[in-house]
């Protein structure tokens, strides 16, 4: 880890322990905007760390953003910070100045893109996180053949309320007859399957964070949770529960870690989109971490017993956002078919040089 990274990791956790409590967290279900939470991560540059500082942004490396999100994910921040993180670095990508406050990025669905013609928007994005709270989106759009990245103000759209099952807003947003606040083409090789590998890569990272923060709980609750006289840790069912998780979250963390090299290495997208070694590890992380989620929190809970599965107990804020995060920008089924497709189109031959990555 980076100087730079330390000290963004550092600033983010302190943060994140004082506003990010678990009554925060409950209140913001209920409709509450979490505004200190928000304000501090604002003004801590936080929220723009893909953002280079000549549009607006903190101007901080790729790897440093990777540090934010796995923090966010073991807090479990119900705020968009993720999608604030995402949507700066759609618009960096088209040199768009970057607005303060919340934001979300969306693209169309099932084929069926938002379109940009006369300078006026059309068409809509499901489930979008974080819709409803966002000042400003970030649309991927497409205008004739060409991608073109939109900076949207919220108040234009007509946003249809949802909620996932992390409690968190997943609206529906039409953009019909909106005028963007401003546009540019789109960099050769931003699509909408480069950004829903972006998108991928995000929720790797957060999934990564919060498994890992579960297996903190999970162990804690063990060494403190006393029965027939001593510690259910000390038992040797709850100890092989736990070592399952351990198992889960240390391949959850080597997959998020590998993405966030993949990308680093990168640098920036290519006139195809990611390059072959950057897909392969989003696909592969997606796929392994979406196991990790659900094995994962099946053996929390169960670790918890009964107080896990109640309202007040916090487990359940890391785990509900796995199982949402699981599914968003492709889930596990999705993503083996891609890393199928991409191992056979390398043939037999070329098997063991694209495992090994040689």
């Amino acid at each position: 880890m980076s100087d730079s990274e330390s000290i963004i990791v550092d600033t983010a956790n302190r943060i994140c322990q004082d506003l990010c409590e678990p009554g925060v967290i409950n209140e913001a279900e209920a409709g509450t905007w979490p505004a200190d939470l928000w304000n501090a991560l604002e003004e801590s540059g936080l929220t723009l760390t893909w953002v280079s500082d000549e549009i607006g942004g903190a101007g901080a490396e790729m790897a440093d953003g990777f540090a934010v999100l796995k923090v966010a994910g073991a807090y479990a921040t119900p705020v968009p910070l993720a999608e604030t993180l995402l949507a700066g670095w759609l618009l960096g990508q088209a040199g768009l100045q970057v607005p303060m406050g919340p934001m979300t990025a969306a693209s169309g669905y099932d084929g069926a893109p938002v379109t940009l013609a006369g300078g006026r928007l059309a068409g809509s994005a499901e489930a979008v996180p974080f819709g409803r709270n966002a000042e400003h989106i970030a649309v991927l759009a497409r205008d004739g053949d060409a991608s073109v990245v939109a900076l949207v103000k919220a108040s234009d759209c007509a946003i249809a309320p949802g909620t996932s099952l992390a409690g968190e807003p997943a609206d529906d947003v039409a953009f019909d007859d909106v005028t963007p606040v401003s546009v540019n083409p789109a960099p050769a090789g931003l699509d909408e399957a480069a950004l829903q590998a972006f998108g991928a890569a995000v929720r790797c990272t957060q999934m990564a964070g919060a498994l890992q923060r579960i297996l903190d709980q999970s162990v804690q609750y063990a060494l403190e949770r006393e029965q027939f006289g001593r510690p259910i840790g000390k038992f040797q069912a709850v100890q092989h529960a736990l070592a399952e998780l351990a198992g889960e979250a240390a391949a959850a963390g080597a997959a998020a870690e590998a993405v966030a090299e993949a990308i680093c290495a990168d640098g920036a997208l290519t006139t195809s989109g990611w390059s072959e070694a950057a897909m392969a590890e989003i696909a592969t992380a997606k796929v392994r971490i979406g196991e990790a989620a659900t094995k994962g929190s099946a053996i929390a809970h169960q670790a918890h017993g009964a107080m896990g599965f109640t309202y007040e107990h916090s487990l359940h804020h890391r785990t509900r956002r796995l199982w949402v995060w699981r599914d968003e920008f492709g889930n596990e089924a999705e993503w083996s078919i891609r890393l199928g497709q991409m191992v056979a189109a390398r043939g037999a031959d070329d098997l063991w040089a694209f495992v090994t990555g040689t």
